[in-house]
């Protein structure tokens, strides 16, 4: 009963989802997608037994080009706005909204250099499971979180303090659940306190979906107790997806006060 307490509940439900699309992609064209998906999996699946003798930033390098891989696949392009920050440690903040975030940030397209290590993710235990996608997170050093175990909260923090204060750049959701895109949920201090402690900066950014004429949609939201393949189903569904992906000013928690607003 503690675990259920303490888990982080969404402001969102299925209410707050277009469940329809007013001009779905033709069914063929949503066969191609997925079948493009397969082949991205696939080459994945097919690289990890060699990835897993491979040196740390190569997996990074691979996992990025998968992400990227896959996001092509499903017709969502992302659309970095902000100068692309320049630091090397660092933690990386985003609003939660869909399992495409992760895609999002793993490609990791406003990169400022090719010095910039690659991202470290925080996910959930479940992550972990995944075909495919588990293993190849688990190779790149993801920190994982099992939020119904309280006591596993801060050995999770103490792992993210640990990467950041070795000079690596660690992506965390402190929603800690998803929202639909138009309301923001109560921001977990957990992950701020690991940046406070390790010195480093956060870096915000803010990530809202559009449909091509630029307007803003909720499909791509993955909230309450739907499955992936429905969610996977109504992306598949739409025309294309564009992902604002908003960078925002680097804080240094040492110098601001206040509450962080994505």
């Amino acid at each position: 009963m503690t675990g259920d307490l303490w888990r982080p509940t969404s402001v969102c439900g299925p209410a707050c989802v277009s469940s329809t699309v007013e001009h779905p992609t033709p069914v063929p064209v949503r066969l191609l997608r997925l079948i493009r998906l397969a082949g991205v999996l696939l080459a994945a699946a097919l690289a990890a037994p060699a990835l897993a003798f491979a040196r740390t930033p190569v997996r990074r390098r691979a996992l990025r080009r998968f992400a990227r891989g896959a996001l092509a696949a499903l017709s969502v392009r992302v659309e970095p706005h902000g100068a692309p920050h320049r630091r090397t440690a660092a933690l990386v903040v985003a609003n939660h909204i869909s399992w495409l975030d992760i895609l999002v940030l793993l490609a990791d397209v406003w990169r400022a250099g090719a010095d910039l290590p690659n991202l470290r993710l925080v996910a959930k235990a479940e992550v972990r499971g995944w075909p495919v996608i588990g293993r190849l997170a688990s190779m790149v050093g993801t920190i994982y979180i099992d939020r119904t175990r309280p006591r596993d909260v801060p050995v999770a923090v103490a792992a993210v303090r640990e990467a950041l204060a070795a000079g690596e750049r660690v992506v965390a959701f402190p929603e800690g659940t998803t929202t639909c895109g138009r309301a923001t949920g109560e921001l977990r201090p957990a992950m701020f306190q690991a940046a406070l402690d390790a010195g480093v900066a956060v870096v915000p950014i803010r990530l809202r979906y559009r449909l091509p004429d630029g307007t803003a949609t909720t499909a791509p939201a993955f909230v309450g107790d739907e499955t992936l393949l429905e969610s996977l189903r109504r992306v598949l569904a739409l025309p294309s997806v564009r992902v604002e992906a908003g960078v925002c000013g680097a804080i240094h928690p040492a110098l601001e006060t206040g509450h962080v607003r994505l």
